[in-house]
């Protein structure tokens, strides 16, 4: 294992024994469940929202380690950003999974995310990176069709 991959696997190891992410909100705007069949992750994201900003954001749930890692990444990420901004970290963070997006400026943004880069040469383990990424994806959704008024 190289130097990288082993600070990798401490940074994937500490947020997933982090606990500081994972907790209850009470009366979430949103919350959204993500489950990966295939290995048992399990989580929901709470969401609370002030305007387009995201107020405060965590989860519950139970995984693997990358699957709780990846979680805690991005809610570090994305805890006081807009809704944009959380989805501009979404599409970097699967482009970057999917080795769509390259650029080593681009992905300079996914901080500690950055870490799951290569989980991509292990295709059994990509789903578990990307669960939260994706739950957050469709709550944020949720949240803009709120937001449309309805045609009457």
């Amino acid at each position: 294992m190289d130097d990288l991959s082993l600070i990798y696997s401490e940074i994937i190891t500490e947020h997933n024994q982090d606990t500081t992410n994972k907790r209850k909100i009470e009366d979430p705007d949103i919350k959204e469940r993500g489950h990966n069949p295939s290995c048992g992750d399990d989580i929901t994201l709470s969401l609370k929202f002030n305007g387009d900003i995201i107020e405060d954001v965590a989860y519950e749930g139970s995984g693997c380690a990358i699957s709780q890692a990846s979680t805690s990444m991005m809610i570090d990420l994305i805890k006081g950003k807009t809704i944009e901004e959380a989805m501009d970290y979404v599409n970097t963070f699967i482009g970057m999974i999917k080795k769509k997006v390259t650029d080593e400026k681009q992905l300079e943004k996914l901080e500690d995310a950055i870490a799951l880069k290569n989980i991509s040469m292990m295709p059994a383990r990509v789903k578990c990176a990307v669960l939260a990424w994706h739950t957050l994806d469709e709550a944020i959704k949720k949240k803009n069709v709120e937001k449309i008024p309805s045609q009457k």
